[in-house]
């Protein structure tokens, strides 16, 4: 209990009012003397603090992340490394806006999925020809005073990202068009996206975006700026599934080796545009060179059922559809 006692006065609360542990004591003054020397670390002293609360049912509580120590190695055998990758970005358009800052953290790691150790990372700001809106600061933290002189060195982030197997980001779809505008490199890499290819609801969680991930994993971190959003994504994808065996990251390498088909529902009739739409089909408007047509993406085994589908239910006839096989290498390219 005197490990209880002290957790209060580091709190400073009063024990009545809070009663987490249900026992009796006395009052404490609402203010207390500063301890001497150095605060305290969080050491096994606090994690069964954490865990008593915890027990009550009423608390849940979220540790900072803590980067990975950064182990400066070559790679060994059996091994290859991962890159993460992150963008920050004076607005969501890459033929318009330009990259602020980029964030990168190489990884190694096993065939089955094993996560070895972070051997580099990288980040840099840059000024952009454009201005940065208040909205886009608000949402980074990056100011024009920030980035003001700032450039990246472009060979060496080529340089990062050579060795890479697979090159992994929270939404790929963002940031590979992006990336292969401002890196050479970028373009020949496979890439993975942790939003759409790992099944995130069949293990628990109710969304995907990064901060709830990790939230959900137990803690929290200083979200949207890119190194930082790296190490979150890291520790997400190297957390133990729920009810299942094995990491998000094993499952982001399984999906990624895969094959999936880009099925073009072209002059579809505009009356089965809602069967479409509830089937999961989404709207392309034909501004970034695709077709302008309804599309969904498939696994190779639901190949045969989709192109049937169009057939049978939408286009009343025998068609043979525009279909694209999607690899890592192209699926997220602009």
């Amino acid at each position: 209990m005197a490990q209880q006692a002290d957790f209060f006065a580091l709190l400073n609360v009063d024990e009545r009012q809070t009663d987490l542990f249900g026992a009796e004591r006395p009052r404490r003054k609402a203010a207390a003397k500063p301890r001497k020397g150095p605060a305290l670390a969080f050491d096994a002293r606090h994690d069964s603090y954490v865990h008593e609360l915890e027990e009550t049912g009423r608390f849940r509580v979220l540790r900072r992340l803590e980067p990975r120590r950064v182990v400066p190695r070559a790679l060994e055998l059996g091994e290859k490394l991962a890159v993460i990758v992150d963008t920050e970005t004076t607005g969501l358009d890459h033929t318009r806006d330009e990259v602020i800052e980029l964030g990168m953290v190489a990884f190694t790691y096993r065939e089955g999925g094993a996560i070895g150790d972070v051997v580099d990372t990288f980040s840099a700001l840059r000024e952009p020809t454009v201005p940065i809106s208040p909205v886009i600061t608000k949402l980074t933290g990056i100011t024009p005073e920030m980035v003001a002189g700032q450039s990246i060195d472009l060979e060496a982030a080529a340089r990062f990202i050579q060795p890479a197997s697979i090159v992994i980001a929270h939404n790929a779809r963002f940031d590979r068009p992006f990336c292969e505008h401002l890196v050479e490199g970028f373009d020949v890499k496979p890439w993975a996206c942790s939003v759409v290819e790992v099944p995130w609801a069949d293990f628990g969680f109710e969304g995907t975006k990064l901060g709830y991930l990790i939230g959900q994993c137990g803690m929290f971190h200083n979200g949207h700026r890119a190194v930082d959003d790296c190490h979150a994504l890291l520790e997400v994808l190297a957390a133990p599934l729920k009810e299942a065996t094995g990491t998000a990251f094993g499952r982001l390498l399984e999906t990624a080796r895969r094959p999936r088909f880009r099925v073009w529902a072209e002059n579809s009739p505009f009356d089965m545009k809602d069967a479409l739409k509830a089937r999961g089909y989404r709207w392309n408007d034909g501004s970034d060179g695709r077709p302008k047509s309804w599309y969904r993406e498939v696994e190779d085994e639901a190949l045969g059922e989709e192109i049937a589908f169009l057939r049978e239910e939408v286009y009343l006839r025998a068609v043979e559809p525009y279909v694209q096989k999607l690899t890592a290498m192209n699926r997220y390219k602009a």
